[in-house]
């Protein structure tokens, strides 16, 4: 999640932990959700999305792209029927289409969307300002690396050490880092070989690993 100025909050996928998520870190609601890839790691929570309706009364918006979007129809056709209100039963969302390139504007946030590659398919990341976030990635475009030049804090996935075909890997990662001079790296999306103590050992400065319910306070 990314919140901006004013309190604006962005949720970046909703995984089928969403619900024990959002209340292990006290939040209540979600002001908009952007769908990175339509894997079900990441969207196995929408149906919980319901809840965020009822608190902020209004349909969410919703950003995808157009696959993405056709694909959450097709998984969740009774969250996307016509929805004749008043009452939240069952999701219900404005949806946007986002494609990469394009830069998307909230009160208090501006997030740009970049293409990654993930194996077969293509996911979305997004840079906010000097923040940026790339989950499920293993190939970066010239055009996304140049969009991330400059970037200060990057959440980025790095599932294990050795490559692997549809996810970035560490040696990558530190590549990557080294070529955008990123000061700050965070590895997300680790496998199970990645443990955490030995990572916080044996990472170069300026990289750690990620952990549930980590925050950071980033001015831009």
């Amino acid at each position: 999640m990314i919140e901006g100025e004013g309190g604006f909050r962005l949720l970046v996928d909703s995984g089928p932990d969403f619900r024990n998520q959002m209340l292990n870190c006290g939040l209540s609601h979600v002001h908009a959700v952007l769908y990175t890839h339509p894997h079900s790691d990441h969207i196995g929570g929408l149906d919980e999305l319901r809840a965020i309706n009822r608190v902020i009364e209004t349909p969410l918006p919703l950003l995808a792209a157009p696959d993405v979007l056709e694909e959450l129809r097709l998984r969740y056709a009774y969250a996307f029927a016509p929805w004749k209100g008043p009452e939240f039963y069952r999701p219900v969302f404005d949806e946007h289409v986002v494609q990469p390139g394009e830069t998307v504007t909230f009160p208090g946030l501006t997030a740009r969307i970049f293409e990654q590659r993930h194996g077969r398919i293509t996911s979305l990341g997004v840079r906010c300002g000097n923040f940026a976030y790339s989950t499920d990635v293993e190939t970066l475009s010239d055009e996304s690396l140049s969009l991330l030049e400059g970037v200060q804090t990057w959440i980025v996935d790095c599932f294990q050490y050795e490559p692997h075909p549809a996810h970035a890997w560490l040696e990558r990662v530190l590549e990557w880092r080294e070529r955008l001079g990123a000061g700050h790296v965070i590895l997300t999306h680790m496998g199970p070989e990645m443990d955490y103590q030995t990572l916080r050992q044996t990472l170069p400065a300026g990289v750690e690993p990620a952990y549930d319910g980590m925050v950071l306070d980033l001015q831009d």
